[in-house]
């Protein structure tokens, strides 16, 4: 039984540079036709970071309460994208791994499980990317504190955790319900407004803050808010609530593809 459930993980050890090269190549084809090349993943976030910077402190000057800048709204919404974009780009990538990678899977003897982990290499990449720019715009809006930087290595893990294990249960049930990919865009657009990324969580109506409070984007958000910010520690409870809720879905989601495993094969 614990042999069984530790397979994949066995299995994706083994096979960890074919993983590494896998994040390699996949980064090479997707800049291959440009004359830029690799240098997108640093334009594309800096080019965000920018737009919200000048634009949005442009047309909402306000100061939000506990930040101390000109550019607060800027620094709030950097901060929250931030965690929001590392939970997405996984999760859309995982629901559709094992469809986009069918050819593949049919005709290349090796473990599925890898698929996930190397379209989570290649977000993390990205995220690590959109970090750096983070960090340096930070520096020049003169909002830049250590204190609250030391907590984004345990953020990122539970965020990447929580992503993965509901990615891949829906990766899974996407090979056999292909309307779930469809779904799950409206879904995730929904999330993304019912979590305070563009907005402060307090503007929400008392009797609807307890309903936010059930969303675990909200505490990760909040948390990247806390630390980026307002230069204040995360809520220790809700952090640890999360990280529970991160690994008991990571371990279904390993159930769940033992299970279809040998059926996905057919179905693809």
């Amino acid at each position: 039984m614990l042999n069984g459930m530790w397979a994949p993980v066995v299995q994706s050890w083994q096979w960890r540079h074919f993983i590494v090269s896998s994040i390699r190549n996949d980064l090479k084809v997707r800049f291959s036709r440009s004359v830029l090349g690799g240098l997108w993943m640093l334009l594309n976030p800096l080019a965000m970071v920018l737009m919200y910077t000048v634009i949005l402190s442009a047309v909402l000057s306000a100061k939000l309460p506990g930040i101390d800048n000109r550019f607060a709204y800027a620094i709030y919404l950097i901060s929250g994208m931030l965690g929001w974009t590392l939970f997405l780009e996984i999760v859309q990538r995982c629901i559709s791994v094992f469809i986009e990678h069918a050819n593949q899977i049919k005709k290349i003897n090796f473990p599925k499980i890898t698929l996930p982990i190397i379209v989570t290499g290649t977000s993390l990449i990205g995220y690590l990317t959109l970090l750096i720019v983070t960090l340096i715009a930070f520096a020049c809006l003169s909002h830049l504190y250590w204190q609250g930087w030391l907590w984004i290595p345990v953020l990122t893990v539970i965020t990447t955790f929580l992503a993965v294990g509901f990615g891949l249960i829906l990766g899974v049930i996407n090979v056999f319900v292909r309307d779930l990919g469809q779904l799950m865009n409206i879904v995730l657009q929904l999330l993304f407004w019912f979590t305070p990324i563009v907005y402060p969580a307090h503007i929400v109506p008392e009797s609807l803050q307890y309903l936010q409070k059930l969303n675990p984007l909200y505490h990760i958000v909040e948390s990247y808010h806390q630390v980026l910010a307002y230069n204040q520690a995360p809520s220790i409870g809700a952090l640890s609530a999360i990280f529970a809720l991160s690994c008991l879905l990571l371990w279904m989601a390993m159930r769940v593809y033992r299970k279809a495993s040998s059926e996905m094969m057919d179905v693809l």
